[in-house]
């Protein structure tokens, strides 16, 4: 049984708790998604409601936004990260990362306009939001060299 943890009693103003995950294709390369009206590709995710496991939230998410079914069971907690939201100016992101290998096509709905697929070792030469390159993608590049 995997654990992760505890909801916080306390909501923190200025906070957006948030699940994501760093999804992994068969080649290597991670999926970021875009939202509509906005500039900056960071990890698929979204916000925790109050009933809601991270994991949960983040299947929920993974379905709704780019019709991504996945068993929970299979992500694997990486850590809570956070950093100055992208399009939220003067909140913090508190998010619960998960990595899960996928192989399945994904397809843009709800609010996501864009769905790229980067070598996580490079920023693509895209606008990342300081999430995914201040914290995400280094932390997976160290895994990476950690490994070779």
């Amino acid at each position: 049984m995997m654990s992760y943890p505890a909801e916080s009693p306390l909501n923190e103003i200025g906070v957006i708790r948030i699940a994501a995950a760093l999804l992994i294709g068969p080649d290597g390369r991670t999926l970021l998604v875009r939202k509509r009206g906005t500039t900056a590709f960071m990890q698929p995710g979204g916000k925790i409601e109050a009933h809601e496991l991270p994991v949960q939230a983040l299947a929920r998410e993974l379905d709704e936004e780019l019709g991504l079914l996945i068993d929970p069971q299979q992500a694997s907690f990486l850590g809570e990260f956070s950093a100055p939201a992208a399009n939220e100016p003067g909140f913090v992101v508190q998010a619960q990362i998960f990595q899960l290998a996928i192989a399945a096509d994904v397809t843009p709905a709800a609010e996501i306009e864009e769905v790229i697929w980067i070598d996580p070792t490079t920023d693509a030469g895209v606008s990342l939001a300081p999430l995914t390159r201040d914290l995400i993608l280094p932390f997976y590049r160290a895994s990476l060299t950690a490994i070779a």
